[in-house]
């Protein structure tokens, strides 16, 4: 049976050096640094990279991300890391999300994690739902 973890979440986001520019009437591309503090069921930060692509033709809210980033803390209570993998897009403000932890990425009291991650935004502030099962 899943469990769930929920809480909030600060992120800082930088631009970075992208291997090949890319901006016109077409769309953008761009790199990301992430760096983010969790509280809630997550206590801990996490470092990663997002590869962000804008729609063009004058289309507001249209977009999509990868990314990867590394958790480092405790989930409810108990210590260790996990990567999870990002891929989600936004059409016309309407979001579409693909959150997972990337398998045997769990490490020290996580080892055996797998679940998938909700960001939501409520008033200006991320949270996210962390359904998640630890493997005995």
């Amino acid at each position: 049976m899943a469990e769930l973890a929920r809480g909030t979440f600060d992120v800082k986001l930088a631009p970075a050096d992208l291997h090949q520019r890319v901006d016109g009437p077409d769309g953008s591309l761009g790199r990301m640094s992430i760096n983010k503090r969790f509280t809630g069921g997550i206590e801990g930060t996490s470092v990663g990279e997002m590869l962000t692509a804008f729609g063009g033709a004058g289309v507001k809210g249209s977009a999509g991300y990868v990314a990867v980033e590394r958790v480092t803390g405790s989930l409810d209570g108990k210590k260790g890391s996990f990567i999870l993998q990002h891929s989600s897009t936004m059409s016309r403000g309407v979001p579409q999300q693909s959150i997972a932890v990337v398998p045997d990425s769990g490490t020290d009291e996580l080892v055996g994690l797998s679940g998938t991650f909700t960001i939501t935004m409520v008033a200006g502030n991320h949270e996210y739902d962390f359904a998640y099962t630890l493997a005995p």
